[in-house]
């Protein structure tokens, strides 16, 4: 009889295949917990995911690539497949990254894995799905879809494709794969509106706001990082992946309009991690001769607290975009559990969710002087007014965002399309 790694028996439990690209130890929240969750719940499980390299585009020390690799952690199988590693400016890199992952994962899925009775695919790339919806056509498994980003309109909004006829070449493609999925959960509810536009019935989706990696944030975060002690004014942090989306080139202006202001000591914008965009940043700042900007280096995700803990606002910036309008970015989620109040310029959905919550203030992206407007309202706030709205932003997390609520919904989801 066979047992799962916690002794108990697998052969009469349901069997679910996660397929994700991106998996521990990359930075995703849809990782090793959400499995764990999952096979806690009484499902047998195996993950099915990449060799991870997101987002430097390097395979991690400790993995080589070869064409299937079997490992276990806390009772969960996780298959990795290879493929191409890259996650830089090419765009050629980038797709042989996506396509290279669809041919293993379909392959794999097609030929190689163990029925299931669910196959559960985390999108992005658009191509986790594609491998699911084609490997569905042979093995007649029911599959639920997963969209945080929303092809092909992120792809124009972020400078990857342009071309009309590719664009509609992936429009097709989503249109089978919508088609032919059993569910569908959507991040943001303008995303939802957006597919039903396209003709896509209501009673197929189902729009889960995500959570973020809550054991992180829960632990000791230690000591304020020394990077971050001493500077002038108000610490304010952005942290993530810096690229054409975010647009920061916004938030350099704002930092320059406050020096030319006489304000350049109220606050000091503090930028955290990587990305295409970051050596243009630092150039421009480095031109302009900014001293209320900082570039503080990538670091491992279990030491992103210490810097979320030290910083006083936290900030999430986007390009000013329709698609960004129905973008809840992840990141909101965790500074709303870090217990931060929180300077957001992103329209629509997002900016929604802060409103709901009073937990900060959101200005127009891609704006400097409103930017430099907020953090001047911001630092003329006294210490016991930014922690309010950090009670607030914490409390709202919990009370609507949390993986224990989120993961109730994912599994009645689970249950009824495996039963379809």
């Amino acid at each position: 009889m066979a047992e799962d790694a916690a002794g108990k028996d697998t052969a009469t439990r349901p069997r679910i295949i996660l397929l994700m690209q991106f998996y521990d130890p990359e930075p995703v929240y849809k990782g090793q917990a959400f499995a764990e969750a999952v096979a806690e719940a009484g499902y047998d499980v195996e993950v099915v995911t990449g060799f991870p390299n997101y987002p430097g585009g390097r395979i991690y020390d400790g993995f080589r690539i070869r064409p299937l690799r079997r490992t276990s952690q806390n009772g969960i199988s996780i298959t990795r497949l290879a493929l191409f590693p890259s996650h830089g400016k090419s765009r050629i890199g980038r797709a042989l990254n996506y396509l290279s992952f669809l041919l293993s994962a379909f392959l794999y899925l097609t030929l190689v894995a163990r029925r299931a009775n669910l196959v559960y695919a985390y999108h992005p790339p658009l191509t986790v799905g594609l491998a699911a919806t084609g490997a569905s056509l042979f093995r007649r498994t029911p599959f639920v879809v997963d969209i945080h980003d929303l092809w092909p309109d992120t792809l124009p909004a972020t400078g990857m494709v342009a071309n009309p006829a590719i664009l509609w070449t992936i429009n097709l493609a989503c249109n089978w794969m919508y088609a032919r999925a059993g569910h569908i959960i959507l991040h943001s509810h303008g995303m939802c509106q957006r597919l039903r536009e396209r003709g896509v019935p209501s009673r197929k989706m189902t729009t889960i706001t995500g959570w973020t990696q809550e054991a992180a944030h829960l632990d000791d975060p230690g000591p304020p990082p020394g990077s971050m002690q001493d500077l002038p004014g108000l610490k304010i942090l952005f942290a993530g992946n810096i690229g054409p989306a975010q647009n920061l080139e916004a938030v350099i202006g704002a930092a320059h309009l406050l020096e030319q202001q006489g304000f350049g000591k109220v606050a000091t914008f503090c930028i955290l991690g990587s990305g295409v965009a970051l050596t243009g940043l630092k150039d421009r700042t480095r031109a302009l001769g900014l001293r209320n900007v900082v570039f503080l280096p990538r670091v491992a995700p279990s030491d992103v607290g210490a810097y979320l803990t030290a910083a006083e606002v936290l900030l999430v910036h986007l390009h000013d975009d329709p698609l960004f309008a129905i973008t809840i970015p992840s990141k909101l989620q965790a500074y709303m559990l870090a217990g931060k109040p929180i300077l957001l310029g992103v329209r629509g959905d997002a900016a929604r969710l802060v409103a709901d919550a009073g937990c900060g203030l959101t200005v127009a992206p891609g704006q400097p002087a409103a930017i430099a407007a907020a953090t001047r309202t911001f630092a003329g706030m006294t210490p016991g007014d930014r922690a309010a709205l950090g009670g607030k932003a914490r409390a709202y997390y919990w009370r609507e965002l949390s993986m224990r609520r989120g993961m109730r919904r994912f599994l009645d989801i689970f249950e009824q399309t495996r039963r379809q």
